[in-house]
């Protein structure tokens, strides 16, 4: 299951040309200064922390006409934006990803700056039925470069679920790892990140599994219910 980014302002400040009247010079200079002086206002407020979305095709908005508006973690900036917080999203969404291709992606996403770091790995991994251990082991590999390379980042981790199709016990054990990494690297958790979104035919696409703009609204809502509370 997979992408987007975060926009940076640019300004550019044109000076008009003097006139023979003295007091026009006065006063394009003053505009310019004014315009100077607003557009620093501007950097100063723009934004200066960062929250990362790791993940698969879910995250990247797969399937949704303009993932750069209706994916979760766009929708998630403009409630920050409506909030008026000092953070910037950043959709590392990779439709088809694996905790596996996750792992070896890693490093090259850790060389920006994160504040706030959000997990969403594994979707995968259980419709393919994957060993549960592997998982285990792929995601705190993850997460063990995160906190190694941004010690002071906050940490959350999105709960995923497969069908009961997979077996109870396979589903039950996959279920549990996302708890499990939570506490065991004092992560804040999303319970089920398709909480109200999974199986119900009338919030997703056509295959079933990729949230559609309605549905993609409650997971944005699922995710902000407890990322507002680590922001």
């Amino acid at each position: 299951m997979s992408k987007q980014t975060f926009v940076a302002l640019l300004a550019s400040l044109s000076l008009l040309s003097f006139t023979a009247c003295e007091s026009g010079t006065s006063t394009k200079q003053a505009d310019s200064t004014a315009t100077a002086d607003s557009m620093n206002d501007s950097a100063k407020s723009k934004p200066t922390k960062t929250v990362l979305f790791f993940g698969d095709s879910l995250t990247a908005g797969y399937g949704l006409d303009d993932p750069a508006t209706d994916s979760y973690p766009s929708i998630i900036q403009q409630k920050i934006n409506s909030e008026k917080l000092p953070y910037t999203v950043i959709n590392a969404g990779n439709s088809g990803e694996t905790s596996a291709g996750g792992r070896t992606r890693i490093d090259w996403v850790l060389k920006q700056k994160i504040d706030v770091f959000v997990l969403e790995l594994g979707a995968n991994d259980g419709l393919r039925g994957m060993p549960v251990s592997e998982t285990t082991r792929n995601l705190q590999f993850i997460i063990d470069k995160v906190k190694a390379k941004y010690p002071e980042a906050k940490l959350v981790m999105a709960g995923m679920q497969v069908p009961p199709s997979m077996g109870a016990d396979y589903a039950n054990r996959f279920k549990a790892v996302f708890t499990k990494l939570a506490d065991k690297n004092k992560m804040t958790l999303i319970p089920f990140l398709l909480e109200d979104v999974g199986g119900i035919a009338k919030l997703n696409q056509d295959d079933g599994i990729h949230p559609n703009p309605d549905g993609a609204k409650i997971v944005a809502d699922n995710v902000w219910n407890v990322l507002k509370n680590v922001l």
